[in-house]
């Protein structure tokens, strides 16, 4: 009888174990070699060699592949880029373009006059004309960061949304684009401005 019950117990928690193996394990195994194995999948077009003392590289048409917060695809690309001989892992770019694709089916896109992109953290900052709209909201600003470990865009200096029931101008803005929540702050004791349509 006690025989029985040992390789009962032995058998539960062997099963136990594959269990956990099988649903929370391996697929933390999968997205980590999976992020490692398209970890920045780029193309990158017509290298540019410069004189100055090999300081920076140039490319044209350059367009980088990835995986944000692990199941979320998106692109990155821009016409024009560098990056610095002492640090390759950033990429500046002029007319910087982000796709990312949501699990619902909508299509995120931001665009700007100059941003830089972590081929490593997949951070992306946006600068300079900043525009991003997810089909129902429009985000004008000077500033945006997307930081792969947040949930959310940063939008600072000068921000206008513009949303089917109503616009609101601040200075800063995290907008979630999964929830489409925001939070509106300003960097002084101002009041915010919001004309909400009902």
């Amino acid at each position: 009888m006690k025989k029985h019950k040992t390789i009962q117990l032995f058998l539960l928690s062997i099963g136990i174990m594959l269990f956990v193996a099988t649903y929370f394990y391996y697929p933390s195994i999968k997205k980590r070699q999976l992020l490692s194995e398209q970890n920045v999948k780029n193309i990158e077009k017509k290298p540019i060699t410069n004189d100055q003392d090999d300081q920076y590289t140039s490319f044209e048409n350059i367009e980088y592949e990835g995986l944000y917060d692990f199941n979320k695809p998106f692109k990155v690309k821009s016409e024009k880029a560098y990056t610095l001989n002492s640090n390759t892992d950033v990429v500046f770019m002029d007319n910087m373009h982000l796709v990312m694709y949501l699990d619902d089916g909508r299509v995120i896109n931001i665009t700007s006059d100059k941003g830089s992109y972590n081929k490593i953290s997949y951070d992306c900052y946006f600068k300079q004309n900043v525009k991003a709209t997810d089909g129902t909201a429009i985000i004008f600003a000077q500033n945006l960061s997307l930081i792969a470990t947040n949930n959310f865009a940063e939008i600072y200096n000068d921000v206008s949304l513009e949303y089917p029931t109503g616009t609101l101008q601040a200075d800063k803005i995290n907008y979630n684009f999964e929830t489409k929540s925001f939070n509106v702050s300003m960097f002084k004791d101002e009041m915010v401005k919001m004309k909400v349509i009902q």
